[in-house]
């Protein structure tokens, strides 16, 4: 790299030489400096393979810079002469292997030793002499045969103690030095002329600590037949030159340019200067606005709280909405905001509950008794949906360590696109059915990426299996996680859900996939998949899939015939599959495919974010806040199937755990009980209502990151043939639920109305 100094003024020029002396040797580029066309720039190493024996008496014989030549302005021949050097002495990290040996002061820098020497007479030479290392020569013709270092003195020690008698011990001390050497053919070797550079990086490279010096070598940095072997030299030399000529450099610029006093001091003044630019940048001023703003409210929350505020003891439930809307918007908003929403959701969570025990009502500043046992309620219903998600996330990670998805996946053989399209939806449905809508989002979007080599078409077929996920989830208790909570909460049971929800779920999957596969074309491409030859998966790996599948369909099962809830099924199946795991992996010293490894790849803020939240609309719930909204839904909506569709739609904006979870809140279970169409409706229209948006569903946000598929793509490619399926599911649910349980037109016609005005509505907004 040449860099070009102008007549425009001696600063400039001053300043570019402080880069070149401070950074350019700590990168390891050689620079040179050329004017113009008659000055050829010349890097350092060409000059250090004319460094005389004595390399300081030849430095100094060189003709010195006038500085005052350059600060006239007249001086560019005078710099850039032929006999001109910047810094007296070296060349840094461009000094030559020659150079490096030379400034050691260690002669050849090696102990010399033949093959029949003991190694006890070599250590003996080593530690007696100024080398820390040995090259071992023939006896008879005097080749040489390897490198003895500590390495391998640490080797045949090694051995010596492994030895099985005291006689087999005595006889390693007699061994000749040949037997324990670094062969010649292993040997990392430099050139006299290469630089302390490419030294550095043959050390890192081959992971040694010696190098042997050489008149010539090969290309992969090893010795010829025909090399005569100069020295060797290692990494406490190469950096005792390196260091010892940047301090120079720096030391010797200072002398020959007064204007520049230190140089450090200039790059710390450019640095300042870098810094103030930055926070001119628009990002940097967006986050400097969301860190005022944040620590604005923050400052003001605490004062409000130290001080016993009595505006806060009066209007305690405006201050829990407040620190709920805000929250909210916190979480809607995480990437603008780059918060992480768990942390978030933990923060308003503890605000919350210290506005309801502190202030609220009748409250004195501390929580009294009954707050107390309010909390230790909510607590443990909380824990339950969240060691129901650990335990049924780690059961599906163990499977997945094991490839035992392959059972699945292998069966995927069509080229066409368009049958490929329904097959992968089908085949999520079925999955997201049983195992986590996540999950099943990254190992399709995974495999989409062997299965459709074209980006555009797997954006494509990545938002089908968000749709088909958030749709699969739906009809089974283990599927969704919003009809996960409905379940542990008593508000569904298994059968009836199953048998109610999945034709509504199908026709959902069905609606949004007939609109959506009319953008998949035909043309190919699929014939360029990367997706390998089906084989067999290996006993181990069936065996845990099958294990698997086995605990997360027994957990509803479990529940029914004990009574016990459905996190302690889980725990039981994950303790199973924890068992058979150590069984099967007995004795093997890696430990990635056991339980524990794949406890550390969960998501654990996901976790605390269900934590969080849940405990959030728990203070709501136990305020009362919650039912005074159901009362204002019910005096102002027509039914609570608009309801419900309503909330659906929401959940396309605002994520569907907390608005199922404040739902759970509104409603009175003695009022609605188990399977009540309301729940049943709510976990359809929840579950499938987040596909319309891409931000509605963690398997939607999953696809933001694994495929890079923005907000506005998505809304212009899917989200109509989302809420085409939405409602098509809603329409299926009604008319199922009139024909069930009769009076087909006077329940089905006024619902499906109402529900038709709510979609013109949304289709009319988006």
């Amino acid at each position: 790299m040449n860099l070009s100094l102008r007549r425009s003024g001696g600063s400039s020029r001053r300043r570019a030489l402080a880069s070149v002396l401070v950074f350019g040797s700590a990168s390891g580029v050689a620079f040179s400096f050329s004017p113009s066309a008659s000055h050829a720039p010349r890097p350092f190493a060409a000059l250090s393979t004319r460094l005389p024996s004595a390399a300081a008496a030849g430095a100094a014989s060189k003709h010195r810079c006038d500085a005052s030549k350059l600060s006239a302005g007249g001086g560019d021949d005078e710099f850039f002469g032929s006999e001109c050097i910047l810094t007296p002495e070296g060349f840094g990290f461009a000094s030559s292997g020659a150079r490096v040996l030379e400034s050691a002061g260690r002669g050849n820098g090696y102990h010399r030793a033949k093959g029949s020497d003991t190694i006890l007479d070599v250590m003996e030479g080593i530690s007696g002499g100024s080398a820390d290392a040995a090259l071992v020569f023939d006896d008879d013709t005097d080749d040489l045969i390897g490198l003895f270092t500590e390495t391998d003195y640490i080797r045949f020690s090694s051995e010596r103690a492994a030895a099985s008698s005291e006689e087999d011990a005595a006889s390693f001390i007699v061994s000749p030095v040949s037997s324990f050497v670094t062969p010649t053919a292993d040997l990392v070797s430099i050139a006299t002329m290469d630089t302390a550079n490419k030294a550095l990086a043959a050390m890192q490279k081959d992971s040694v600590r010696h190098l042997v010096l050489a008149n010539k070598i090969s290309t992969q940095n090893r010795l010829l037949p025909d090399s005569k072997v100069e020295g060797l030299i290692n990494m406490q030399d190469i950096m005792a030159v390196v260091q010892k000529d940047e301090r120079l450099s720096l030391e010797s610029l200072a002398q020959k340019y007064p204007g520049i006093t230190d140089p450090v001091q200039q790059m710390k003044e450019q640095l300042k200067s870098d810094a103030n630019a930055l926070a001119r940048d628009p990002e940097t001023v967006k986050r400097d606005v969301i860190s005022a703003g944040t620590a604005l409210i923050s400052v003001t929350s605490i004062g409000l709280f130290l001080s016993q505020s009595a505006w806060l003891h009066e209007h305690a439930d405006l201050g829990m909405i407040a620190i709920f809307v805000l929250g909210y918007i916190g979480i809607i908003f995480e990437e603008v905001f780059e918060f992480n929403k768990a942390a978030i959701a933990m923060l308003m969570n503890t605000g919350m509950w210290i506005v309801y025990a502190d202030y609220f009502n009748s409250a004195e500043g501390v929580a009294s008794e009954s707050v107390l046992e309010q909390l230790k309620e909510q607590l443990s219903e909380v824990s339950d949906i969240c060691f129901f998600l650990l335990a049924a996330s780690t059961i599906v990670e163990v499977v997945d360590a094991h490839q035992g998805f392959k059972v699945v996946t292998s069966l995927i053989t069509t080229k066409s696109k368009k049958t490929l399209f329904w097959v992968i939806g089908f085949l999520t449905f079925f999955l997201s059915a049983i195992l986590n809508n996540l999950t099943v989002t990254i190992v399709m979007v995974s495999l989409l990426r062997k299965l459709v080599p074209n980006e555009d078409d797997r954006r494509l077929f990545g938002a089908m299996v968000v749709v088909a996920a958030n749709a699969g989830g739906v009809w089974t208790p283990i599927g969704d996680v919003t009809t996960t909570m409905l379940w542990i909460n008593n508000n569904l049971s298994t059968v009836p859900t199953v048998t109610e929800l999945f034709l509504p779920s199908v026709v959902c999957l069905v609606g949004s996939l007939a609109f959506l596969v009319n953008q998949v074309e035909e043309d190919g491409s699929l014939e360029e998949s990367t997706l390998p030859e089906p084989s067999e998966l290996a006993p181990r790996g069936q065996l845990v899939f099958w294990a698997g599948i086995a605990a997360l369909l027994a957990v509803p099962v479990f529940s029914e015939l004990t009574g016990l809830p459905p996190y302690i099924a889980m725990l039981t199946g994950l303790g199973a599959m924890w068992t058979l795991t150590d069984i099967i992996h007995m004795g093997d010293e890696e430990g990635e495919l056991k339980v524990p490894a794949a406890l550390s790849k969960l998501d654990t803020s996901g976790i605390l974010f269900f934590l969080g939240i849940l405990m959030s609309i728990g203070v709501l719930d136990k305020s009362g806040l919650l039912k005074q909204l159901a009362v204002f839904l019910n005096e102002n909506l027509p039914s609570q199937d608009i309801i419900a569709t309503v909330i659906g739609i929401a959940s396309a904006l605002i994520d569907n755990v907390p608005l199922v979870a404040a739902t759970m809140g509104m409603y009175d279970l003695n009022e609605f009980g188990t399977d009540d169409k309301l729940w049943q409706l709510i976990a359809l229209c929840a579950g499938t209502g987040g596909s319309i948006l891409i931000i509605g569903s963690a398997s939607g946000v999953a696809l933001m990151g694994l495929e890079k598929v923005d907000f506005l793509w998505y809304a212009k490619k899917v989200s109509i043939g989302a809420a085409v399926g939405y409602f098509a599911g809603i329409a299926t649910y009604l008319l199922q639920d009139a024909v069930l349980h009769g009076g087909l037109l006077t329940s089905a016609v006024p619902p499906a109305l109402a529900a038709a005005d709510v979609m013109g509505s949304v289709a009319g907004v988006m």
